[in-house]
């Protein structure tokens, strides 16, 4: 039985997995977008955002955590300078994943994943007021009260040239 084994083990020996999402993840860091396949993303995701959450706290402990992770000194220092300060104030959600289709040699499905804060496009795009559910109650909310001051107005309006 394979109770409790849900991570994907790509095809790999445990070793070969763990150097290539290292790798992978620091790729991602120092470029803050990689083209890859959909599953190798899906596991950067998981392998990544537990790294990004430990940047926000710049300690030395939480450095030599993500170091034991990665090797690599450039992106420790991009992660805690750069990344950790974009995504400070964000709870979690540091990665996304966009499917590109299917490569042509072996149609396996391509991807790119890329760092949220750091994609200026989506950032132009999407710079008018974030929605949810909630939001959207309280926006209805505000309308009605729009139109009823409109409505309110328009016979106080036409009320006073009368009175003239």
């Amino acid at each position: 039985m394979r109770h409790n084994k849900k991570f994907n083990h790509l095809g790999r020996t445990a070793s070969h997995r763990s150097a290539m999402l290292a790798n992978m993840a620091i790729s991602l860091i120092m470029h803050k977008r990689i083209t890859t396949t959909v599953a190798k993303a899906k596991a950067l995701k998981k392998y990544v955002e537990p790294l990004i959450t430990r940047s926000k706290d710049d300690t030395t402990n939480s450095r030599r955590v993500v170091f034991s992770y990665l090797q690599n000194k450039e992106a420790i220092k991009e992660l805690f300078s750069t990344v950790s300060e974009k995504v400070g104030d964000r709870p979690g959600g540091y990665t996304r994943i966009i499917k590109l289709g299917f490569r042509k040699g072996d149609a396996a499905p391509i991807c790119f994943i890329e760092l949220v804060d750091f994609d200026e496009n989506m950032a132009k795009t999407t710079t008018k007021k974030k929605s949810t559910r909630r939001s959207r109650k309280s926006a209805k909310a505000e309308e009605v009260p729009a139109v009823e001051e409109q409505m309110t107005e328009t016979p106080a309006a036409e009320e006073a040239p009368k009175a003239e």
